[in-house]
């Protein structure tokens, strides 16, 4: 059964810090593109940042440009969220994303998601 399973959120003080990592596990042919989403109360979920399987970056959202790096280790099929000077409207539950393959299925890409994990930032 192919997963991802996220850890690091919790509570940290406006203008700290946070890493938050998620793990690819299972029978996986490959993985692809892998994102990082959050959603917060009464709100859609969005897109914060991805990543493509060779490296490339887009963060879509202005507010986290600067402050948020996304970065993956292809080996571990893991993928991490470094993000800084954290703010009060960065208080959200974070998901990861994968589009991977999985092993004996064929080859259609198939989008997976973690558990999620809260991430708030208060004093």
């Amino acid at each position: 059964q192919v997963q991802l399973v996220e850890s690091g959120g919790g509570l940290v003080q406006p203008g700290g810090s946070l890493r938050l990592s998620c793990a690819a596990s299972g029978r996986i042919f490959r993985v692809d593109a892998m994102s990082w989403y959050r959603q917060a109360p009464g709100k859609q979920r969005e897109l914060v940042a991805d990543i493509s399987s060779s490296g490339e970056t887009t963060y879509p959202l202005d507010s986290v440009k600067g402050r948020f790096a996304i970065s993956r280790d292809n080996a571990k099929r893991t993928v991490a969220l470094q993000m800084s000077s954290l703010k009060p409207e960065d208080t959200a539950v974070y998901y990861c994303n994968a589009k991977m393959i999985p092993r004996g299925e064929g080859l259609r890409v198939r989008d997976y998601w973690g558990q999620g994990t809260q991430v708030t930032v208060s004093s």
